[in-house]
């Protein structure tokens, strides 16, 4: 067969879709124009609430040498800052899968176009192509099973988005270049001529070109209200039908609220974390060391404090009840009377990732910063991380290690 023969995706006789055209092309990577860079900026947010610069137990992403220029100290205020910044990132990627659909299949003839490359120039756009395709649909592909906690891909999820976004973002970049002041005329005028996409001998219409985007905007908003409410909470938890900690709250009573592992997944010994056995060891200036029964924590000055608990796959709770010892108090215990200083945090979880985190000096000098021994007025369950676990503002829930161990209070 010839390469124009109207049977092989070469030819654009084969393209028959009277639907494609500059128009509807250009609205479509207008809107991802705006939301994958909302979603690069948040990615990034949430990259740098890990602290990955503290110790390497936080970095999941090594070597990331030029990239991590922009890193700085995570905040503790506001508190629902984590909450709300990677639930956008979540929600907003979600809702945007339709969009991103649309407008790859909107150019997908482009794809196909003989010769591959008619200049130097031309090839390298073509490359910057493949780059931003591939890119977007890894990007896409990895966030969305890392939210429904199927890890299929091969290596951790960590390094693959964070490289695979900023490889996906660097051809995003040069694209938009490219071509947004195109499309920013073709909206304006509303050109329909279309003589770059357009099918040369069109199908019949059975939906026009805005009735189509109305399609795909539906479908983004039938994404975004299942999705919205494993972030947002309250009533709306019960339409985030498509999150994994979706509908009801799990359980009932004051520690009915969601959790990623449990105590069996994460392989708690229930004789471990018995009164008789389980002492948490807290270290500070000088080896200075002192063991604490949980009866012996009860009786040092106890603080409350409110606040959710916000997960990287965009799910967070309520705000909580939390009640226990702040974090600046233990490190006054082993000798850090004034400021405190960092500290790492030790579980005594054997499965899982994030056994271990560090968290920074203004993470632990916060007043809100706990180690809580019970929530909304009852002890914590095993499933909440009994005898005690760290709650600290604003931090990604896997910093708010559970069935703590041992605490080293010391510059990291």
């Amino acid at each position: 067969m010839r390469p124009d023969d109207p049977r092989l995706p070469t030819s654009p006789g084969f393209w028959r879709s009277p639907l494609r055209g500059t128009w509807f092309t250009s609205v479509l990577g207008l809107v991802l124009l705006v939301g994958i860079t909302v979603l690069f900026v948040t990615g990034l947010l949430s990259y740098a609430a890990y602290n990955p610069d503290l110790a390497p137990v936080n970095d999941q992403t090594p070597d990331k040498g030029i990239l991590g220029f922009y890193l700085f100290s995570w905040p503790t205020n506001p508190y629902w800052l984590y909450r709300v910044t990677q639930g956008l990132h979540v929600t907003l990627g979600i809702a945007l899968i339709p969009v991103l659909l649309a407008k790859l299949w909107s150019v997908v003839p482009k794809l196909f176009t003989l010769p591959p490359a008619r200049s130097l120039a031309h090839a390298l756009e073509r490359i910057s192509l493949l780059l931003l395709v591939g890119g977007g649909l890894f990007e896409f592909t990895t966030g969305v099973l890392n939210v429904q906690l199927d890890y299929l891909f091969p290596g951790s999820f960590y390094p693959l988005h964070f490289y695979g976004a900023w490889v996906f973002f660097a051809a995003f970049l040069a694209h938009a270049a490219l071509k947004t002041p195109a499309a920013l005329r073709a909206v304006r005028r509303r050109r329909l001529d279309e003589a770059e996409l357009a099918a040369p001998r069109p199908d019949p219409p059975t939906v026009s070109r805005r009735g189509a985007l109305w399609f795909v905007g539906g479908a983004s908003l039938l994404l975004l209200v299942t999705t919205a409410g494993q972030s947002i909470g309250g009533a709306l938890r019960r339409t985030a039908l498509l999150a994994p900690h979706g509908g009801a709250d799990p359980g009932s009573g004051p520690n009915g609220f969601q959790i990623n592992k449990t105590a069996a997944y994460a392989g708690i010994d229930a004789l471990e974390t018995g009164e008789e056995a389980w002492r948490l060891v807290v270290t500070g200036r000088g080896g200075r060391t002192v063991r604490l029964s949980r009866a012996q924590l009860l009786q040092l000055p106890q603080h409350s404090a409110a606040l959710p608990i916000a997960c990287v796959e965009g799910w967070s709770t309520a705000d909580q009840w939390w009640r226990g010892v702040r974090l600046r108090d233990l490190a006054a215990l082993v000798g850090y009377d004034g400021d405190p200083p960092d500290v790492f945090v030790e579980s005594i979880q054997r499965h899982g990732a994030f056994r271990r985190a560090a968290l920074r000096a203004n993470q632990v000098a916060d007043p809100r910063s706990l180690l809580a021994l019970q929530v909304n007025g009852e002890d914590l369950t095993p499933d909440h991380g009994y005898p005690a676990r760290v709650i600290v503002p604003a931090a990604p829930g896997v910093l708010n290690t559970k069935w703590v161990a041992r605490m080293t209070f010391g510059d990291l």
